[in-house]
């Protein structure tokens, strides 16, 4: 893998356009303009989280990846109207080689062909997100009922594009929580269309797009400049410093951040918990895109879903061997498997049932080049008529619920006396 690291460069003018929208609220102006010569920019000094302006490094030993106006740094994201809180590490854009080498052992088909792949900066999750996170999003299900009942924020046909949904209240919690549910363990179980939502429903209270990563994204991020087949070693003889699989977590998942983390300081890559990417899983693997010149931007490389299943799962779970945890290994959704004891009909678009399931989770990225918001909206929508459907289905029964989310929620939730 061939990793052109920004860490000290700036972006070529190419590439400005893209980098505009870093400090912008979601709907709101950019906080950064055009110099009139040079393609440079001024970014405002009230610029969003994770930004620090100016041409001098940030003091410390953090990471930080130099962009025009500044850098991007570490930060830490408090839930709005929580105490909830995560860190996002910024990844330096660069080049992978995506994929495994036909030599490697036990890589699957559709691991290849390699091709290269060009990497925009971003955000990443030091961490799987937990259940302390997504337990928040869970609570939305009350809250936009309540909402819905004392007349606030209703969703009519203007705004209900910007409307997000949450998660059905769960019929056998002791199915979801099979492995626990301490707040610091992964969350699991979610649909990638609940992991879209969740996403969705996070970038509105915060005002920062989050969004699922890009398969090509995740890997690169895993590898953090590896070639190995594990970002910890050529062999799986390491792996249990940086993974919990199937020879050490007995048999469950684990609160994050206990093993050591990659070069790039992000825990929990391989094992633990299997994390959603955006990508259909393709039967002729990576053909497409190595018959492309080369490197394929990774916006060209991904695979929007067109079907229920398969989709990508990556990272391998706490049940893997460790080829299933290598940085390549590819896992794909299977939809109606996933829910075999789901006694719902039709059966949740938001959750799954059954094992592999018990041990997918997610990871959330955010680009440093902010989208339009028909973009932002179809990272974070259901794809597929049939998720529409069903979602329509069950909102319809009272079994699940939507709302319009802002910063403002949790002023007018206390405001109202609505509390989650």
């Amino acid at each position: 893998m061939r990793i052109r690291r920004l860490l000290d460069r700036s972006f070529p003018g190419s590439m400005l356009a893209l980098s505009l929208a870093l400090a912008a609220p979601l709907g709101g102006p950019l906080a950064c303009c055009l110099a009139a010569e040079g393609g440079a920019t001024a970014v405002a000094e009230s610029a969003a989280a994770g930004f620090v302006a100016g041409e001098q490094r940030p003091e410390g030993d953090d990471p930080a990846i130099k962009v025009p106006g500044g850098w991007m740094v570490a930060y830490d994201e408090t839930i709005p109207g929580t105490d909830v809180t995560f860190r996002m590490i910024p990844v330096p854009g660069g080049t992978l080689r995506m994929g495994s080498p036909a030599t490697e052992a036990d890589r699957g088909a559709d691991e290849g062909p390699q091709y290269d792949v060009a990497i925009e900066p971003f955000w990443i999750g030091r961490c799987e997100v937990t259940w302390a996170e997504y337990k928040a999003y869970m609570a939305a299900c009350d809250v936009f009922k309540a909402m819905e009942s004392a007349g606030i924020r209703p969703v009519t046909a203007e705004n209900e594009a910007d409307a997000v949904t949450a998660p059905s209240n769960l019929y056998d919690p002791t199915t979801t929580f099979t492995n626990g549910e301490d707040p610091a363990q992964p969350a699991v179980t979610m649909t990638q269309f609940a992991a879209r939502q969740y996403t969705k429903w996070l970038s509105g209270l915060s005002s920062r797009f989050y969004r699922l990563p890009l398969e090509s994204e995740w890997e690169y991020a895993c590898r953090a400049g590896t070639t190995t087949p594990w970002s910890s070693s050529s062999t799986p003889d390491l792996l249990a410093e940086v993974a919990w699989f199937a020879d050490n977590s007995d048999e469950t998942t684990h609160p994050v951040g206990e093993k050591e983390p990659n070069a790039w300081g992000l825990h929990d890559m391989h094992g633990n918990v299997g994390e959603w990417v955006l990508d259909q899983l393709a039967p002729e693997g990576y053909a497409r895109q190595a018959a492309l010149p080369q490197p394929v931007p990774a916006a060209t490389a991904a695979v929007w879903p067109t079907s229920l299943s398969p989709r990508v799962v990556r990272g391998g779970s706490y049940y893997d061997e460790p080829p299933q945890c290598r940085s390549a290994a590819r896992r794909g959704s299977e939809d109606l498997p996933w829910k075999d004891v789901d006694p719902n009909l039709p059966k949740s678009p938001w959750w799954y049932t059954e094992e592999p399931a018990l041990g997918v989770g997610m990871r959330i990225v955010r680009p440093l080049a902010v989208p339009d918001i028909a973009e932002r909206r179809r990272w974070g929508d259901a794809d597929i008529d049939s998720i529409r459907a069903d979602t329509a289905d069950r909102l319809t029964q009272g079994r699940g619920a939507r709302g319009i989310v802002d910063p403002k929620v949790p002023a007018d939730l206390k405001a109202e006396g609505i509390t989650h």
